[in-house]
């Protein structure tokens, strides 16, 4: 199928229940990406291929698919978020670039994937797409969102000084300042919804390593296999309510 046929939307509502499963799914994300690479000591390169690996494995699903699935989609999303994680780290820690220049790289590749798409596609909707090259751009560019994400929460919560606590703390109230940016001003949904996005791979970043950091750096010292735990079961149950509830809607339309 071409990539301008038109499609059955195939993406997930953007809800209230979409950024809290986003925000667990970009946690577990950054405690299950760090479980693989230093838990394990697998290392940055190779969990970056077998995660990026599962991601192509994923996507392929999603893309195969003739409806909304609930679970093939936050698979996908889950898959983005951990792939996203080892490769920050790569780029920011094996290869030296830093998380200021890590940050800056990936920013620029999102916008490309952005401006390539908005030319190619004349809108960046997001609550509508309906073919399969719009949807490959989606996709693309939350791979390099969550990427961006990890490189910019690991820069607030080590290079900034702040610390795990302060980087969350500012990555919240700027989440909430576009919050009310979205229900009281007329700015572009599309742009607001892109900024949030971004910035909801930080907060689970930096949420993530205050889980799993020892005390001594600032975290609680759960761990990466049992913060890993709690947050797959708790994004597993999130996952499963969604798609109990896609399957009534489904009922009621036919």
């Amino acid at each position: 199928m071409s990539g301008m046929q038109q499609l059955t939307n195939r993406v997930a509502v953007v809800t209230l229940s979409f950024w809290i499963m986003k925000i667990c799914a970009t946690t577990l994300g950054e405690t299950a990406g760090d479980l693989l690479s230093m838990t394990l000591k697998v290392g940055y390169a190779i969990s970056s291929m077998i995660l990026l690996g599962l991601f192509l494995i994923s996507l392929l699903a999603q893309l195969r698919a003739q409806r909304f699935h609930p679970l093939l989609y936050w698979s996908v999303i889950l898959t983005t978020s951990t792939a996203g994680t080892t490769m920050s780290d790569f780029m920011d820690r094996t290869l030296a670039l830093g998380y200021a220049k890590g940050s800056a790289l990936l920013l620029g590749g999102l916008l490309l994937v952005l401006t390539t798409w908005r030319l190619t596609e004349k809108n960046l909707s997001v609550a509508n797409i309906q073919t399969r090259r719009a949807e490959l751009f989606y996709w693309i560019a939350i791979l390099f969102s969550n990427t961006l994400g990890t490189a910019l929460g690991d820069f607030l919560a080590d290079d900034s000084g702040l610390g795990f606590f302060g980087g969350a703390a500012v990555i919240g109230s700027t989440i909430l300042l576009v919050a009310l940016l979205y229900f009281f001003t007329q700015i572009n949904r599309v742009l607001l919804f892109w900024i949030a996005f971004v910035l909801t791979r930080p907060f689970g970043a930096t949420f993530g390593d205050l889980l799993t950091k020892p005390v001594e750096k600032g975290g609680l010292n759960f761990g990466t296999v049992g913060s890993s735990a709690v947050l797959a079961a708790l994004l597993l149950g999130c996952m499963i309510l969604a798609n109990q509830r896609q399957k009534r809607l489904d009922a009621a339309e036919q």
